[in-house]
């Protein structure tokens, strides 16, 4: 890392500035002594290789293509040998997790994020730079049976969920249709790996940032990704509110969530509207149009809310009530998604 900052010209960092942020790669944010703001990142695990030229493909193309719509902290320069990257570090920044938890995440800011992501996808497809590797998720190995290796290192919340999943036929007949349709998608550059605490948000200025995933792909990943993020927020905040006006004590019951996700889901569909006529707005003509667009970004905000209870799963002993009633909804749409193009606001001028 020192080595990387003073071939930059950067200096060292000052010892009582440094911090790191919680995260699944090692980083520092600080002060230089040569006074320049500095957030590096060493890229971890069996992935780094493929995430570093993930990053720094993204980097290029983008440099060809500049616009004031998308924005990101300023790549300083890399390590290659040592999978570090270090970028200018923001100022009086707020994620978009935390903008959101307070309600402070506006249709103002859903726009901005939409046209981000408008133009993400509007870079060069240079298919001999991208990575054209089918992403990772969802893991359809897993939907088959899980090595011996892997199951005895789960705690007993991944093993409930992979039971839950791997007995469901319909979600694993849905879950390779989502899959297979993305073949036959018209792809593009995509982020591919889209939740709110990617957004980073100064004044009412939006940047996007971590482009480990970045590859071509469907771009209705993304947008599904988006949506997800609204609909996990509907259903998950639910438990708390329905105890704040309840007896002390008081456990939410399956149908107290899901009356209250209903409620919950109207009054955050105007977000996921604005972020959806501002992506058709700002995507290419060609795009808006595409066929089955807003269906299949649906079935991908259906699978971001079983993606969280899988996330969720690692650092839990017990399923909660919660995360199940979020996966549970996450089915619904996943098996029937144009069912719900219009609940999540996905309307507008691209052809279900």
């Amino acid at each position: 890392m020192d080595a990387l900052l003073g071939r930059l010209g950067l200096g060292v960092y000052e010892a009582d500035t440094v911090t790191s942020f919680v995260g699944r790669n090692d980083n520092w944010s600080g002060t230089t002594t040569t006074g320049a703001q500095v957030f590096v990142k060493k890229l971890g695990d069996t992935t780094a290789a493929q995430n570093f030229q993930r990053i720094t493909v993204f980097e290029e193309l983008a440099a060809k293509r500049p616009s004031r719509r998308l924005r990101t902290p300023a790549l300083l320069g890399t390590d290659p040998e040592h999978h570090l990257v270090a970028f200018e570090l923001l100022s009086d920044v707020t994620t978009g997790t935390e903008l959101a938890a307070d309600d402070a995440f506006d249709e103002g800011l859903c726009r901005q994020a939409a046209q981000a992501l408008a133009v993400i996808h509007r870079l060069p497809a240079d298919q001999a730079a991208l990575d054209t590797s089918p992403h990772p998720l969802p893991p359809l190995g897993g939907l088959r049976g899980l090595s011996l290796d892997y199951f005895v290192e789960r705690s007993f919340a991944e093993i409930e969920t992979w039971q839950l999943l791997q007995n469901d036929p319909q979600v694993i007949d849905a879950l390779h249709h989502l899959r297979d349709s993305e073949d036959s998608a018209v792809l593009c550059p995509i982020h591919a790996d889209v939740r709110l605490d990617q957004f980073l948000v100064n004044g009412s200025t939006l940047y996007m940032t971590d482009f480990e995933e970045f590859r071509l792909g469907d771009p209705a990943r993304d947008i599904g990704g988006f949506i997800g993020e609204w609909l996990f927020r509907a259903i998950h905040g639910i438990p708390k509110s329905i105890s704040d006006g309840a007896d002390f004590g008081h456990t939410a019951t399956h149908d107290e969530i899901l009356a209250h996700g209903v409620t919950e889901l109207a009054r955050l569909r105007p977000l996921m509207a604005a972020f959806w006529n501002s992506y058709l707005h700002a995507a290419k003509p060609s795009a808006r149009h595409v066929p089955g667009l807003a269906t299949r970004s649906a079935a991908f905000a259906g699978w971001h809310m079983i993606d969280r209870m899988i996330a969720h799963a690692v650092a839990a002993v017990r399923l909660s009530p919660a995360h199940r009633a979020a996966a549970g909804i996450g089915r619904t749409i996943l098996l029937s998604p144009s069912d719900f193009t219009a609940t999540l606001g996905l309307e507008g001028r691209a052809a279900a």
